[in-house]
């Protein structure tokens, strides 16, 4: 399984802990990963600020089926949100579908946003284009409503904070620099703005048609 050697990952750690870990301790990596993944799920990008706090960030075993001291490695513990963790569970594809580009997308090795996963500029569900992007985005269940409101007004807050005149006088007509400020730390701390779907993808189409069977609300106004 090849993922590039000329891309860097979307999360580069840092220096790994001294300590090995074992089945007993495993969650002593937890102020690694918080400081590795600056706080945000390996999967979600969701900010802890946003999921309720560290206490709803868990360890997570990206490869659950590894065995002995291999399965407690620091490069299989990710950060994940208690959402991610639930979903993700247990589940690790079969070698035959691992073979057919079936896999868990590792944020650690590759880029998973922009790549395998995008995100559809009306619905603001993220989308995967390859087998591994649809499989990760289902395994993870990163369209969950909390996830999918969560990207749509960081779309909202984004392109107000660019179309907005500033100011650092009396203009009432322009917005003051200090909650300019203010409003840019609130999406910051949001999910990261993830590339849009672009419409020569078969699966642009295919979204809005779903979301028109299914009779939601879910497109942008």
């Amino acid at each position: 399984m090849s993922h590039g050697t000329n891309v860097k990952p979307r999360i580069i750690r840092g220096k790994p802990p001294k300590q090995n870990f074992t089945e007993n301790t495993y969650k002593k990596a937890k102020p690694y990963l918080l400081r590795d993944f600056e706080r945000r799920c390996a999967y979600s990008q969701q900010h802890t600020d946003r999921s309720l706090g560290e206490r709803t960030m868990e360890v997570d075993h990206f490869n659950p089926k590894l065995t002995g001291a291999s399965r407690q490695k620091y490069e299989n513990l990710f950060l994940a949100t208690r959402h991610c963790n639930g979903s993700k569970s247990n589940i690790w594809p079969s070698r035959k579908l691992r073979k057919s580009g079936i896999r868990f997308l590792n944020p650690c090795v590759e880029i998973d946003y922009g790549v395998h996963i995008f995100e559809h500029p009306m619905t603001h569900r993220v989308i995967g284009v390859t087998p591994a992007g649809k499989y990760h985005v289902i395994s993870c269940d990163l369209n969950a409503e909390h996830l999918t409101v969560e990207r749509r007004e960081r779309a909202v807050i984004w392109e107000r904070i660019e179309q907005m005149p500033v100011t650092i006088n009396d203009d009432i007509n322009a917005f003051p620099l200090s909650a300019l400020k203010l409003l840019r730390e609130q999406a910051e701390k949001m999910i990261p703005r993830i590339p849009y779907l672009s419409k020569d993808f078969p699966e642009y189409e295919e979204e809005l048609r779903i979301v028109e069977a299914l009779g939601t609300a879910m497109l942008s106004k």
